[in-house]
């Protein structure tokens, strides 16, 4: 049997994993790599232990699967997504640290483009909003560090990429420049409607053109590794950027399914077919694309606090002296008492977008305990997860059919069950939670002619499902009153 080797390149560490083609994994490694902090707001990643970490754990993991490059059919690659790079192409050399996607320092330069009247354009086009998220007010900063820097972007001799593109570009011997639809999704210069770069974005960015990268589609050949690398030529045959990777791992390729990836924070995707769908408060994204075929699209909510909110418990309040124990914690009591925790820590993300709202605890009373407060915490994450449902609805039109799940958090079977409650859907957990690496080893499998999408349909495995089974009056009453909470937590720190 063939074997798959997937990439994930992640935030904070370097991952690969052998799949066979059942989707099942056979070995993995994994890496940590160095956070630089150079100022408040400021994240930087330096992009050669980025190459050395997921190198060697490439190699690494072929080792203890105990095979050879030979018998691995295809190569895939998933990544965190908006992280900026700028390279020579001469030398391969990185002329700065990669800007992080949790970087903040563009936010003066949204701003000016705010002001210039460019947000409906960037909506319309890219479906995303001005925000330092999103890597080309990175890559504009970039440019203007150096006076020689634009010149020399416009000569052509530098690079510009996303993590996914510097890792083709190094596992290739500097041979291809690409990137995926995904990623270029995520970059604010993509037309995610004519799947190209957008002339009138990177004129309004001051980005040349000779600096990107060529775009192809998620699942399709994108070049060999150098034999030197692993001792034979791999093929690259899939890439996308890690949410999208997790939704075709939990196998979501219908119009209404959707994922959610429970981890610090939680991202919320839902398949919404050919059509690119605009909704109030989530944004707009390419889903994939398979080589051949017209591309799909989703809708994404980001929600900053998620797992965090328990670490919060255990670090910030001492509640609870490891994560793991707050499901016992909070099962101790019937309900949360009454008690809602808005864990706006750094704001609030989809769908309030409200960078000013902070953190809020109400409810209390003199029976208030810990149990109390630990369950109302983990009902927040849930009530942020339908606060980006209920959007996406609202836009598709669609009514969610189930949400498939994924993530450190989702091993919480309490909070599973009260996300049914809220959705009134079904929650999925599936029997292999490491979707992010396994939907680009899948996208690997399509790319190289492997497997069918009907045939990765039929490879997700259930382990366990949690239906709804709250009354809908309690419910809406529930819900009704995180809706009371979040308005009482928005704009706290402008107030």
């Amino acid at each position: 049997m063939p074997y798959i080797l997937a990439l994930d390149q992640g935030t904070t560490s370097s991952r690969a994993i052998v799949f066979d083609l059942h989707g099942r994994p056979v070995a993995q490694a994994q890496r940590e790599f160095t956070q630089h902090y150079p100022r408040p707001g400021w994240v930087e990643h330096d992009p050669v232990e980025i190459w050395e970490t997921q190198l060697a754990t490439a190699r690494q993991a072929l080792e203890q699967a105990g095979i050879s490059a030979q018998e691995v059919a295809a190569l895939g690659i998933t990544n965190q997504r908006e992280t900026t790079l700028l390279w020579e192409r001469s030398t391969g050399r990185p002329v700065a640290n990669a800007i992080v996607w949790q970087d903040r320092r563009t936010a003066p330069i949204c701003g000016a483009l705010k002001v210039q009247g460019l947000e409906p354009t960037v909506r319309a086009k890219t479906g995303l909003v001005l925000d330092p998220y999103f890597s080309g007010t990175k890559l504009r900063w970039l440019l203007e560090q150096h006076p020689n820097l634009k010149a020399r972007a416009a000569s052509g001799e530098l690079a510009f990429g996303t993590v996914d593109s510097w890792l083709i570009w190094n596992l290739t011997g500097g041979r291809v420049h690409a990137t995926d639809v995904t990623n270029a999704a995520r970059t604010l210069l993509f037309n995610i409607h004519t799947l190209s770069w957008d002339p009138e974005l990177l004129e309004a960015l001051e980005i040349p053109a000779a600096l990107l990268p060529e775009v192809r589609p998620s699942a399709g050949r994108f070049g060999e590794t150098d034999p030197a690398l692993f001792g034979a030529a791999i093929p690259i045959t899939g890439v996308a950027g890690d949410q999208q990777a997790a939704l075709f791992g939990q196998a979501c390729v219908e119009p209404g399914l959707a994922k959610n990836t429970y981890g610090t924070g939680a991202f919320v995707v839902m398949h919404t077919g050919a059509q690119a769908v605009t909704g109030d408060g989530v944004l707009t994204t390419l889903a994939w694309q398979l080589e051949g075929h017209p591309p799909a699209y989703a809708l994404e909510g980001s929600i900053f606090i998620a797992g965090a909110a328990v670490q919060w418990l255990r670090d910030g309040l001492g509640i609870i002296e490891r994560s793991a124990e707050v499901e016992a914690l909070a099962r101790s009591v019937p309900d949360a008492g009454g008690v809602y925790f808005v864990p706006a820590l750094v704001g609030l993300g989809a769908p309030h977008w409200d960078p000013y709202a902070r953190g809020l605890l109400i409810g209390l009373t003199r029976g208030t305990t810990k149990a109390h407060i630990a369950r109302a915490a983990l009902e927040a994450i849930a009530y942020q997860t339908a606060d980006a449902i209920r959007a996406m609805e609202a836009a598709s039109g669609l009514r969610l059919k189930e949400l498939r799940v994924d993530g450190g958090a989702a091993a919480n079977d309490l909070l599973l069950e009260f996300q049914a409650d809220l959705l009134n859907a079904a929650v999925l957990r599936p029997k292999v939670t490491e979707t992010t690496a396994l939907g680009a080893a899948y996208l690997a499998a399509v790319g190289a002619g492997m497997l069918s999408v009907p045939e990765v349909q039929a490879r997700w495995a259930l382990e366990r499902r949690f239906e709804p089974r709250m009354d809908p009056a309690r419910r809406e009453a529930l819900y009704a009153g995180w809706r009371r909470a979040v308005e009482r937590a928005r704009g706290w720190s402008s107030a």
